[in-house]
């Protein structure tokens, strides 16, 4: 229908002419610490400029703020040779990425660039273009998480069963087992295409990654993101968010989807540098608020698609500083994952591997992708390792007197076979069926009946005959 002359009046936006005019080119006015300041430049939030240096450099920068005529950049890589009154002029944004088979088995930087040696990547043609930042969907559209997804690790399998399109934390300290954690599940994960992005560790954990624990098996179904710590932070946010949307790609063309990023942490640092160069005023032990506003924005990416689409399921490390659960990252975390996993040093200096922490770790989907029967075998597995951990200070001294508590003498009799099941080596994969059974033999043992004509404690009864896993999904937070 053709629009009257007064509607078309109403609904007529004059063109500005800055559209009509070239790109206005700034002049570079002040550089302390990585932050560049500039005046001149008609530009926007997140957009990108060069700044050419003496030797007739660009370095490309971002807007990462404004005060006035002034703006705030930031660089990606080296500001070695810059001047004062440098030119500054905006780019053009550039930041589609295609994504497709042609993907996998390389190692990419934060830019979308290849770093293995193998040349550019080619296009191809089931390839998906599409922006860097992608829109969330909308959470009344995602599938439900109904199916368990199998990694291969018999204490996750059984005890921490983790949903398809689930995101889990996985916290840690330094030196405790959570690369090594990482790298069993790229090798026994069920996933069409693994996502890895190691943003902010040592460059030579990133060689030893690839080489040792994923392996030429493992690289040749997963792409790998890699910004070390001496990028700049700026450089370590776009992995981040370049992992994600490789993820995105793959998800998008109906792919189940393994993605590790390590780590969460070094993310949230990142931001924080930038922030504060800025001028954002830290709050919580140093982080800023934007810190906390981006970490769901990242997490949330992650997920479920449509009804018969894919699926990204995540693992994110959280670096606990001084192994402290209450560290401002790790407690944010916590409140916007389906789940964590703890890994114990203590477990790890007793030379107990994979270092799970069982008691501190929690799985939130597990009741709605496990059935009843297995969901109270774990209850019970959980309340016998308790009950003894509970004890184990007297029963350590001899203080305690068998015969006193039929739990407790349940507890001491199967600790061993518990502490074997949660031992796992770094080559062996044990299957989600044989993980259950094993979990079955572990707390429902062969036992002679006893006068009653019982051959199960009355701990095994109170969890087998009321193990409810809607009544733990509604109270497991």
């Amino acid at each position: 229908m053709r629009q009257s002359l007064a509607q078309r009046i109403r609904n007529y936006q004059p063109q500005r002419e800055a559209d009509l005019l070239p790109p206005v080119e700034g002049r570079l006015t002040r550089v302390v610490g990585m932050t560049l300041e500039a005046v001149g430049c008609n530009v926007t939030l997140g957009g990108r400029c060069s700044v050419t240096d003496g030797n007739g450099r660009e370095i490309e920068t971002e807007v990462v703020g404004f005060d006035g005529a002034k703006i705030y950049l930031m660089p990606l890589t080296s500001i070695d040779g810059l001047q004062p009154g440098a030119r500054v002029l905006p780019m053009s944004k550039g930041d589609h990425i295609a994504v497709g088979p042609q993907l996998l088995g390389r190692v990419l930087n934060g830019l979308g660039l290849p770093i293995d040696g193998k040349g550019d990547v080619p296009l191809h043609d089931t390839a998906v273009h599409g922006p860097q930042v992608q829109k969330t969907i909308n959470p009344l559209n995602r599938e439900p998480i109904k199916k368990p997804l199998d990694v291969g690790i018999a204490t996750i399998n059984a005890l921490l069963t983790v949903g398809r399109g689930q995101r889990l934390g996985l916290f840690a300290g330094s030196g405790v087992g959570k690369s090594v954690l990482l790298g069993m599940m790229t090798q026994f994960t069920n996933a069409d295409v693994i996502v890895v992005g190691l943003i902010g560790e040592r460059g030579r954990e990133v060689k030893e990654f690839i080489d040792e624990i994923l392996g030429a098996a493992g690289m040749s179904r997963a792409v790998v993101v890699a910004s070390p710590a001496d990028d700049s932070p700026l450089l370590r946010l776009r992995a981040a968010v370049l992992t994600t949307r490789i993820a995105e790609g793959f998800r998008e063309q109906g792919k189940d989807v393994l993605m590790l990023m390590d780590s969460l942490t070094r993310y949230a640092m990142a931001q924080r540098e930038i922030a504060l160069a800025i001028g954002e005023p830290p709050a919580t032990k140093g982080y800023p608020p934007s810190v906390f506003a981006k970490l769901p924005q990242l997490v949330e990416r992650a997920g479920n698609a449509e009804h018969a689409k894919g699926s990204i399921t995540a693992f994110y490390t959280v670096l606990t500083e001084g192994d402290d659960q209450q560290d401002p990252v790790a407690d944010s975390a916590r409140a916007i994952l389906d789940g964590h996993i703890v890994l114990s040093r203590a477990l790890a200096e007793e030379g107990h591997y994979p270092a799970i922490d069982i008691e501190a770790s929690i799985s939130r989907v597990m009741p709605s992708v496990v059935e009843a029967d297995h969901f109270a075998k774990m209850q019970l597995f959980r309340r016998i390792y308790a009950r003894y951990q509970q004890n184990r200070d007297l029963i350590s001294v001899g203080a305690y007197v068998p015969g006193t508590d039929k739990d407790i003498d349940f507890a001491i009799e199967r600790m061993p076979h518990l502490r074997q099941f949660m031992q796992q080596g770094l080559k062996e994969k044990v299957s989600f069926e044989e993980a259950l059974q094993k979990l079955t033999r572990v707390v429902v043992p062969a036992a002679r009946p006893n006068a009653a004509g019982n051959n199960v404690t009355p701990l095994q009864s109170r969890t087998l005959s009321h193990g409810n896993p809607g009544q733990a999904a509604r109270g497991n937070g």
